[in-house]
């Protein structure tokens, strides 16, 4: 990160979610999911196609008004916690036949300090180059962005939300990188779509199928069973994911 020291902690979850309710078009996408997020844990959101994944992303965003229920981060609207948050967004999301550098990219992510009026400065530039070399594309600081793979590009973005110097990140792509982010008492919440490796690469899951399944510690809610009532059902992908959180267990015990 870009700051200096530990991220002190709050004590508030770094999202709460009550009551919640999002409809488009009268049709339910999620329904009456009360949810918190701890503070400083890395944290997949898991469930079907169509099960509100990134609606519920961007509900905390304020870019999806819900119908019922309110949201918090850190204990406030989102509106008056916007400079704590850092946002990946979904590639399909993304205009990237802008014409823009990867460099410029990541310095959007400083505009909250520098002001959308003022232009960047050479330490501004330093910084995005830092936020580049962490994530091992430096060298592709000065390349167009539509030149990047797609992996790149996702690095791009989440580069541009470690700029921010942010303590949520919310990812709405499959993990990459996001050890980097690891440091400093943060939170990271990733939408996330490989079930084998979330006893790997996470401490917390969200099990979500518009309504909310299980949410908490892996190895207390990843489990079969919670994973077919997400998923409707037994399949081999399930019970993969499964004999991986167990395996993991095992080896821990040793």
């Amino acid at each position: 990160m870009t700051g200096a020291g530990a991220v002190p902690k709050t004590g508030l979850p770094a999202v709460e979610v009550h009551d919640l309710t999002v409809a488009y078009r009268s049709n339910p996408v999620l329904w009456d999911v009360d949810l918190k997020v701890p503070e400083g844990r890395l944290v997949a959101i898991v469930g079907p196609n169509g099960a509100g994944k990134s609606t519920l992303l961007k509900t905390i965003l304020g870019q999806v008004r819900q119908t019922t229920g309110w949201v918090q981060v850190y204990g406030e609207p989102y509106a008056t916690r916007r400079s704590w948050v850092g946002y990946v967004p979904q590639r399909e999301s993304v205009d990237w036949d802008f014409p823009t550098l990867a460099q410029d990219v990541v310095t959007m992510g400083l505009y909250g300090r520098i002001g959308w009026l003022r232009r960047p400065g050479r330490r501004h530039r330093e910084i995005a180059l830092s936020c580049l070399e962490r994530l091992g594309i430096g060298h592709l600081a000065g390349r167009q962005i539509s030149q990047l793979s797609g992996g790149q590009q996702q690095r791009v973005f989440l580069a541009r939300a470690l700029a921010q110097d942010a303590r949520l990140y919310l990812m709405d792509e499959p993990l990459a990188g996001v050890d980097a982010t690891t440091e400093k008492a943060i939170t990271v919440v990733v939408v996330h779509h490989d079930l084998q490796t979330v006893p790997e690469y996470f401490d917390h899951v969200v099990l979500l199928n518009m309504r909310l399944v299980a949410a908490g510690a892996v190895e207390e809610v990843f489990t079969a069973e919670n994973l077919q009532q997400t998923y409707g059902g037994r399949s081999s992908i399930l019970t993969r994911a499964a004999e991986a959180l167990f395996a993991s267990k095992a080896t821990l015990k040793e």
